[in-house]
């Protein structure tokens, strides 16, 4: 079985749009970190999952068609700059208040990933910029690193200001 990198998407690696979404490839912007960070974590073995909630889509704020391409994109960008890309994309485009499993803070994405690609969540990491991410990350079992201020209070096992970060004390763990 996989160990397995689960990165949020807003906020790990591209920047968050405070108060708002991403609902072009035009509003997108690669954080530092990832183009650094996720060669290292292939050369290392690591299988890289994007687990994000798309709320967007619910909210007629964008169509999941808009998502796909920009996810694309992303990827497409993550090849040119690095040479590599995420091993799995999932997304949840559901509504704060539907009745899903998916939508984080439910750990229904990370689950859907270990079984469609054979990870074992006990080896593996959740890596998000909210505690609805950290909150999915333990619901299955996997250890979780938030990235954000110093001062933000969290339940994630480790906290960090970076991707980069996050990323060096998981080598450090292994």
């Amino acid at each position: 079985m996989k160990r397995a990198l689960f990165l949020d998407r807003d906020g790990v690696i591209n920047r968050r749009i405070v108060g708002g979404y991403v609902r072009s490839w035009e509003e997108f912007e690669l954080l530092p970190g990832i183009t650094e960070t996720l060669p290292a974590m292939h050369a290392a073995g690591w299988f890289t999952v994007l687990v994000t909630n798309q709320r967007g889509i619910a909210l007629g704020q964008m169509s999941e068609r808009d998502l796909l391409e920009i996810h694309e994109r992303m990827q497409q960008e993550l090849r040119r700059q690095c040479g590599h890309e995420l091993d799995a994309i999932y997304y949840c485009p559901h509504e704060k208040g539907d009745a899903c499993g998916c939508r984080k803070p439910q750990p229904g994405m990370l689950l859907d990933a270990a079984r469609d690609n054979e990870i074992n969540l006990s080896a593996s990491w959740m890596i998000g910029d909210s505690e609805s991410d950290i909150e999915a990350g333990r619901g299955a079992g996997c250890g979780t690193i938030r990235i954000a201020d110093a001062d933000e209070p969290t339940a994630a096992d480790h906290h960090v200001r970076s991707l980069l970060e996050a990323w060096s004390l998981i080598a450090g763990f292994v």
